[in-house]
């Protein structure tokens, strides 16, 4: 059992390593006229099955709970490649190199970046846990917009 344990545990510090599994929060500045909220999925090239079970049930909380932010441009959700040389600058921006998940929160001309990378990776394979707490989140950030 101890064993089991271990190497359960060995293996998630792997996967949130290997895929870069940060958990810091930034802010910088964009126009003052915008609030909303970027819903920010990073990815590499090649992507493991946690790494598509994140934008799978991200893209499926938006959709569900979120729709009607979606359509009026309240919430937005950005897929991107950190790979590809023309999203260097935005993957640079978030200090993301491989699958990482951001809330960007606009407000007041400031963006102020939600890493959950770490969350993500952790409920990522589990859609009923992963869809409730993202969906929590995003609420939370929403009240204060």
């Amino acid at each position: 059992m101890k064993s089991f344990k271990f190497l359960s545990i060995l293996t998630l510090s792997l996967i949130l390593t290997s895929c870069n599994g940060q958990n810091k929060s930034s802010t910088s500045t964009t126009d003052k006229t915008i609030s909303k909220i970027e819903v920010v999925d990073f990815h590499s090239t090649h992507r493991c099955m946690t790494c598509n079970a994140i934008e799978a049930n991200t893209e499926y909380t938006l959709q569900t709970y979120f729709s009607k932010e979606l359509k009026e441009g309240k919430i937005t959700f950005l897929v991107i490649n950190v790979d590809k040389k023309e999203n260097e600058k935005i993957a640079e921006t978030f200090e993301a190199s491989g699958t990482s998940l951001f809330l960007n929160v606009i407000q007041n001309g400031k963006d102020k970046h939600i890493n959950l990378t770490e969350f993500a990776f952790m409920k990522g394979n589990e859609k009923e846990a992963f869809v409730k707490e993202l969906k929590l989140k995003i609420e939370n950030e929403l009240m204060n917009l």
